[in-house]
């Protein structure tokens, strides 16, 4: 063993791994006293405790026109006289202003690298000011800014409207790097050094806090700040009667079988804030990746000047460390903050079509003889999959990029066995590296100097899976390069071009260290201390494990790698998933607000373990879980070492029967899921949306997350309690929303929810919005690969005007050939009773070099008028013959099967190219 730090384990440690050893079934539920609370640590006290008031910090003379756009200038603290902070304002085309304090460059702080969108500098936009005595105003296009001078303040307007303000409540802070006085104060308990539980924090640099409030005008609902377990809108943390709670934290931890309801965060952190009311939407992100305490405030409790007579929600937001640097998002639609986000952190991946397919996994499959069983058994009971995943003992004692040979004697024809039936497999590659002279990467790690050093400089030594282990230094761009190149074939022994990646316990998890994590004054690349980037480890090893698919791949296969831990920014890279959940229904329940937050914030590529990580899920839960899962963004099944087995034909009929119906499900939509996909790659939209995304001046949307939105045509309202026999529906708009089964058509009903009955576990309410037309595959098949070439059948939802419209977006499902326009996107109109299929592709755009064979082999009308009492009937003929060439058609289900009454009009063997422009007109006799 080298020259690390040495380590011990504790008594708990101990015993955890004695349990692993003996396999024994032990229960380690996450305890609250052993992560920090702000009393606890003294950044977030000293600024909590800060009353509201005049602030310290002023404007330090004239804004100046900054090189490369925007202005620059000088906050000053009063306080502390002669130390400046630079000031920069940049504004990125319209809705999006950048402000930015930080230090000296003599005094250089840590500002977050890897999350910003490559081309946003390219976006920059010119700001136009006017000065007085007082304040200056910023005019960006259509909206403004206000420099309030002394004290410092930031009011940002839309359309002449107040929206945000920063530093009205006078919370700015800025705690500037200083000299370690001779004598620390009380008041200054925890400044230099700090201890929680046993571990020491040494705190060389001293205080370095940066805080601020910011008001949000005529909001009546907050969401974002991803992640924890609780439900969609913010509640207040703060000003409620009787005791406080705690501030919201985001400080990437391994928080395994999370508490409900907690302000506490988990495995991410997104610090990005929308506030929604019904006079806009705004919103903010502070990019910082120190941990971070956030307040909402249940009541104003300080008038800022000017803004006296609005109505408004305050936040204050406390970092550890790094700069002030904040984005101000100025909608003001919800859809209008997620685009201007995601123009500043970048749009979402588009993903492999397999991907976003079935995925089976569990913690272990223990042998290439039970690999090979579980992919029988998908076969034999005809559920389609497509990835099947391998967890830490597959590796030879924890060491990655290396097989167990007693256990897996040929992974390679294993690999190429489950690809040569159209599937890909997973293997997981974890951070922590066991230190064993005999392991190539821990020895050239070692040798190279690659390593993450404790304060003293040397190699740090915590504790993991593998036993003493040490964690590679991400932050550094040579380390990423030589991570990046393991994955190459003739590095990673027996892997093929059909293996993909997985990333755990990246936040990074140490069972030995502060929290489970890693020390804050640990040291990384050019001397940064842990604790300024600690928020952005997860993203940095993801994104040098994509890039090591890319490099394998030769930029032209599309890399696959889920990370647990993530940051603003992950959606460029893969797919997270929300961690070690448990096999209850409030697991169930709470697992579509997690999924919405992290659409909000973003992130769209992301699901929760289907079943529940811990704990035996009872068959009827089960089944709902699948229910539910089929229209997560991300859908695996996945469960603990020291669970039964629950592969989805275990459990008997009539469960392996609703299962089956529900993995289908999922392979049906793919066509729909997959164009969702692409919207969000090229928009940013979530694939998961909230109602109010989609109905932001509905009220009665903005507080409901048990239900939500697949793209914005399916609408779920999930079973997710025991024995349910009905749920309370909310069906938003004035369209009517067709039971995606039945054909059975619903509208709102002024704002309130309605009574639906559920009539056993087979009913699960999903529903198409009227004025759609998604485009299925209703062909069962085994994988995506083998329905490449089947045909689409088109679902039409009318609205109450008898027209609908939908998109289908195709490429080759793999590589990067759809940015040299390969790839196809056709738009289906239907209106005064004749569907119309056309390009639509951007202009000057084509299919280059893809061609898409496929036919559409039926066509199911739902919403023809007096269609249910047959009092009319209707025929189908080809366009532009004269009604010569009749299409084969029937009133039937919409769904054959289904048990529904005869709704809709099923156009038969129409065989029309979908590549191709071509009308159907429907006739009434």
């Amino acid at each position: 063993m080298g020259g690390g730090e040495k380590v011990l384990m504790s008594p708990a440690l101990i015993g955890f791994a004695l349990c692993l050893l003996l396999s024994c079934q032990c229960a380690f539920a996450v305890k609250s006293e052993e992560f920090r609370k702000c009393h606890e640590a003294s950044f977030c006290r000293r600024n909590r405790a800060k009353e509201p008031g005049a602030s310290t910090f002023a404007l330090g003379g004239k804004l100046q026109q900054a090189a490369g756009g925007g202005l620059s200038g000088t906050v000053i603290n009063k306080d502390f006289p002669g130390v400046e902070l630079p000031l920069e304002i940049s504004a990125y085309g319209d809705g999006i202003v950048r402000v930015k304090v930080t230090e000296v460059p003599e005094k250089k702080r840590f500002e977050v690298p890897d999350v910003l969108d490559e081309g946003l500098d390219s976006k920059k936009s010119p700001i136009v000011s006017a000065r007085s005595s007082k304040d200056t105003w910023l005019t960006l296009g259509g909206n403004k800014l206000r420099i309030l001078h002394d004290p410092f303040r930031i009011d940002a307007f839309v359309d002449g409207r107040p929206i945000l303000s920063i530093n009205g409540r006078g919370l700015f802070n800025f705690e500037h790097y200083r000299e370690k006085p001779a004598n620390i104060s009380e008041e200054e308990s925890g400044t230099w050094e700090e201890i929680f539980k046993s571990h020491t924090d040494s705190k060389p640099k001293g205080p370095a806090s940066v805080a601020f409030d910011a008001a949000f005008i005529n909001a009546e609902q907050l969401y974002g700040i991803p992640e924890r377990a609780t439900r969609l809108p913010l509640k207040p943390t703060k000003g409620l009667e009787g005791a406080e709670s705690e501030p919201y934290r985001l400080f990437n931890l391994d928080v395994f079988e999370y508490v409900h309801e907690s302000p506490f965060g988990l495995y991410g952190a997104v610090p990005m804030m929308m506030a929604h009311g019904a006079q806009g939407t705004a919103g903010l992100f502070f990019l910082n990746a120190a941990e971070m305490f956030i307040d909402v405030l249940a009541k104003a409790e300080h008038m800022i000047p000017g803004l006296e007579d609005k109505s408004r929600i305050d936040t204050h937001w406390i970092a550890e460390s790094g700069i002030f640097d904040v984005f101000l998002l100025l909608g003001p639609t919800p859809k209008n903050v997620v685009q201007q986000y995601t123009t500043v952190t970048g749009k979402p991946v588009m993903p492999q079509l397999f991907s976003i397919a079935y995925h089976q996994c569990r913690w272990n499959y223990k042998d290439e003889a039970d690999v090979n069983a579980v992919d029988a058994g998908f076969d034999e009971h005809d559920i389609p999959y497509d990835v099947l995943w391998l967890d830490i003992e597959h590796t030879d004692h924890k060491k990655y990029f290396t097989w167990d040979h007693s256990l897996f004697p040929h992974p390679k024809e294993m690999q190429n066995r489950i690809a040569a039936k159209g599937r890909k497999m997973v293997t997981i590659v974890d951070p922590h590296i066991k230190r064993d002279s005999g392991y190539y990467i821990h020895e050239e790690a070692t040798a190279k100097g690659y390593y993450v050093k404790n304060k003293d400089g040397n190699d740090f030594e915590g504790w993991c899976w593998p036993g003493s282990s040490s964690y590679l230094d991400m932050l550094s761009p040579e380390v990423r390069d030589w991570w990046a190149e393991q994955y190459l074939l003739d590095k990673y022994k027996e892997s093929t071009l059909t293996l993909y990646s997985w990333n755990d316990m990246n936040e990074p998890s140490v069972f030995n260290g502060p929290e489970l994590t890693m020390p804050r004054d640990n040291l990384h690349y050019d001397g940064v201390e842990h604790r300024d980037l600690h928020n952005l480890n997860g993203l940095l090893f993801h994104k040098a494990s994509v890039e090591g698919l890319l490099k394998r791949g030769k930029n032209n296969d599309r890399p696959f790698v889920l990370s647990r831990a993530f940051f603003a920014g992950t959606q460029r890279i893969g797919a997270i998933w929300t961690g070690d959940n448990t096999a209850e229904w409030t697991h169930l329940q709470v697992s579509v607000p997690m999924l919405l937050s992290l659409g909000v914030a973003g992130i769209s590529f992301a699901g929760a373990d289907v079943g529940g990580f811990f704990g035996n899920p009872e068959p009827d839960l089960l089944t709902r879980w699948y229910q539910v899962g089929a229209y997560y963004p991300f859908f695996r099944g996945h469960a603990h070492l020291d669970t039964k087995r629950r592969e989805p034909w275990l459990f008997g009929e009539p469960y392996t029967t609703l299962i089956r119906d529900a993995i289908r499900t999922r392979y049906a939509l793919l066509p729909y899921v997959y164009t969702v996909f692409y919207e969000a790659h090229k928009t940013g939209l979530p694939v998961m949306r909230p109602l109010w995304l989609e109905y932001p001046d509905e009220a009665s949307t903005w507080a409901l997350d048990e239900s939500f939105l697949l793209g914005s045509d399916i609408l779920v309202h999930p079973v997710v309690t025991k024995d349910a026999f009905q749920v309370s529906a909310f069906f938003p708009g004035k369209e009517p929303w067709y039971e995606v089964r039945t054909g059975a058509a619903h509208t709102g009903a002024a704002g309130k929810a309605i009574t639906l009955p559920v009539t056993g576990l087979e009913s699960f309410p999903a529903f198409q919005r009227g004025g759609s037309i998604i485009a299925r595959k209703d062909r069962p098949r085994r994988s995506t690969t083998q329905m490449a070439n089947d045909p689409y059948t088109l679902y039409i939802a009318l609205n109450s005007t008898g027209a609908a419209e939908g998109l289908l977006y195709v490429d080759d499902g793999r590589s990067f050939d759809y940015e040299k326009e390969a790839y196809v996107l056709r738009r289906f109109t239907f209106q005064n009773g004749r569907l119309e299929c056309s390009d639509a592709a951007p202009t000057g755009e084509s299919a280059k070099g893809f061609a898409l064979p496929n036919k559409i082999e039926k066509i199911v009308v739902m919403g023809l008028p007096k269609i249910a009492e047959k009092s009319s009937t209707f025929r189908a003929v080809l366009g532009d013959t004269d009604g010569k060439i009749q299409l084969e058609s029937a009133v039937e289900p919409p769904v054959m099967g289904s048990g529904g009454d005869a709704t809709a009009l099923v156009i038969k063997r129409p065989w029309l190219s979908v590549a191709e422009d071509w009308s159907v007109q429907i006739v009434s006799s």
